[in-house]
């Protein structure tokens, strides 16, 4: 097999494992850089001894780390509401404008001129932009691909949806239109695309024109995530997981402490809300503290014990798009799962057999009730789900999965885009 050397545009460096998306990334970047040079090009850690951390980290496992000295701007303070402003006289997305820095450029630009690049992978979409703007027309000849963790315009648009301030509507299907733009350029640009679902794939070839779409799964490490035998579950301990400074787990969040848990606990008096998660924002975290029953353990090193404990992980999203890890790392880790349809949206699951899929906020307090009451039926569909976890999402099959859409793309014909 022939070795190549492939160069991925991202964020930040993917560690520790705080999040959906780093885990990903760190897992498929982690195996395939025992059979590439895999360098990663991107912005520093917000935390400077996290961003040293992920550089060593990274480092032990081959992969080369190229970081520039600039941090994404927080999503908080008067900064924050400023560059939202500021946008309105952008044609890029927010998240596009933001990330898109003259250092990042910069990088890239020196690191094409000093090396023979294979492949450039964009692991975000919106960091196609950098490598639009670093190799302007070189890049219609260079092989390069974007990994779609969602897509985004999607989840704007149920964002705009779900939104019941005008004000906040109306800026919102700004972001909506504008992501509609950009991805139909990325997307129709781009040799190749990944997608994390067989819907996110359609949808980006019906809507968006992509030429070569190829689905990547989001995956679980089956050896890490294992049922502990030795802890009592709580039945009446709902767990929420996720990264927090996320908008589609915030409103999530919202909804369970606003409306799931005081129903759930009006039929159950002893049920609580867990939520775990990274970088929470302050009005969540009071939030929580203000609501009986509710409680909240932010950027914890290991979510295992959380999922040994509860009785089981709810999924109350109405905003997404992708697939969620969390649900494959619970049912790996033998947690029941009860979700939205959106929250399990993207998994090769199935309803009722391998988790519990509720139609609105109803019917998952009516789930939630039923599962403390009767925690039996709950653990007849980990049964079922944790072995098609483990057969379907293991990151030693999709590692191999992406390591073919890499070759296919260092030795597919470049042509100009129609």
């Amino acid at each position: 097999m022939r070795r190549l050397h492939v160069a991925v545009v991202d964020e930040e460096l993917p560690f520790p494992l705080t999040s959906g998306k780093r885990i990903r990334t760190f897992q498929l970047l982690s195996r395939l850089a025992t059979q590439h040079r895999v360098s990663v090009l991107c912005h520093r850690n917000p935390d400077r001894d996290e961003s040293l951390a992920a550089e060593e980290a990274l480092r032990h496992r081959g992969i080369e780390t190229i970081v520039v000295d600039r941090a994404i701007p927080a999503k908080s303070g008067p900064g924050f509401y400023a560059r939202l402003a500021g946008n309105l006289l952008s044609s890029l997305p927010y998240s596009v404008e933001t990330h898109t820095s003259t250092a990042l450029i910069q990088a890239v630009r020196d690191y094409a001129a000093r090396h023979s690049v294979d492949v450039w992978h964009c692991e975000w979409t919106p960091y196609t932009q950098v490598l639009r703007t670093a190799l302007g027309q070189r890049l219609i000849q260079t092989p390069w691909c974007v990994m779609a963790h969602n897509v985004e315009s999607q989840i704007w648009r149920r964002l705009a949806e779900a939104t019941e301030n005008p004000a906040k509507r109306w800026y919102i299907r700004q972001q909506w239109r504008k992501f509609q733009r950009f991805e139909r350029w990325a997307y129709s640009h781009a040799p190749a695309c990944i997608a994390v679902s067989r819907e996110d794939a359609a949808l980006m070839r019906l809507e968006f024109a992509a030429r070569t779409v190829f689905v990547v799964d989001n995956g679980v490490d089956g050896v890490y995530f294992q049922p502990t035998r030795d802890v009592e579950r709580h039945p009446a301990q709902m767990l929420f997981l996720g990264s927090l400074d996320w908008r589609p787990n915030q409103d999530a969040a919202v909804i369970l402490l606003e409306e799931i848990l005081p129903k759930v606990r009006a039929g159950v008096s002893e049920a609580t809300a867990i939520l775990v998660g990274r970088r929470p924002p302050a009005w969540l975290v009071a939030k929580v503290r203000q609501t009986p029953g509710a409680a909240i353990y932010p950027d914890v090193a290991d979510v295992r014990p959380f999922l040994a404990r509860c009785g089981f992980l709810i999924v109350p999203l109405r905003i997404g798009g992708g697939s969620r890890l969390k649900i494959l790392e619970a049912l790996a880790s033998g947690t029941p799962v009860i979700s939205t349809r959106i929250g399990a949206e993207g998994l090769e699951l199935a309803a009722n057999r391998d988790l519990f899929i509720a139609d609105n906020h109803e019917d998952l307090v009516r789930c939630a009730i039923h599962a403390i009451r009767h925690p039996d039926t709950l653990a007849e569909t980990v049964e079922s789900g944790r072995p098609r976890v483990l057969s379907r999402y293991s990151w030693d099959v999709l590692a191999d999965r992406l390591n073919d859409v890499w070759l296919q793309t260092a030795r597919s014909p470049l042509r100009r885009p129609s």
